[in-house]
């Protein structure tokens, strides 16, 4: 896809629960939204790319999302999945304006 930095906002920041996931649909996209403990929001491809889990219902811990299927380790930050595993999920960059969280594609 090319990227067009369009803003789509996706929620509102003090709506937001710490650690627990959100899918957000916009057009094809499935998106998992998070917000960390650290206050930051991060915003990543929802699927594993092992099998397909929803990474919005996995596990948070610091910067890194746990699959609900096979636990594999993602960063949230980069996408990376974390050794031993290999592979890597899209990222998508998040702006907060006037406690609104947008998601630029």
């Amino acid at each position: 896809m090319e990227k067009t930095n369009e803003r789509i906002k996706v929620a509102v920041l003090d709506e937001m629960p710490e650690k627990i996931g959100r899918t957000v649909r916009i057009g094809s996209l499935e998106i998992a939204l998070f917000k960390l403990a650290d206050g930051n929001v991060r915003a990543i491809e929802n699927r594993c790319p092992h099998k397909g889990g929803v990474l919005a219902e996995g596990i948070i811990s610091g910067e890194h999302v746990f699959c609900p299927m096979h636990d594999w380790k993602i960063c949230t930050t980069d996408g990376k999945v974390q050794s031993p595993d290999v592979g890597c999920v899209k990222t998508f960059a998040v702006k907060i304006e006037d406690g609104n969280v947008f998601i630029l594609i």
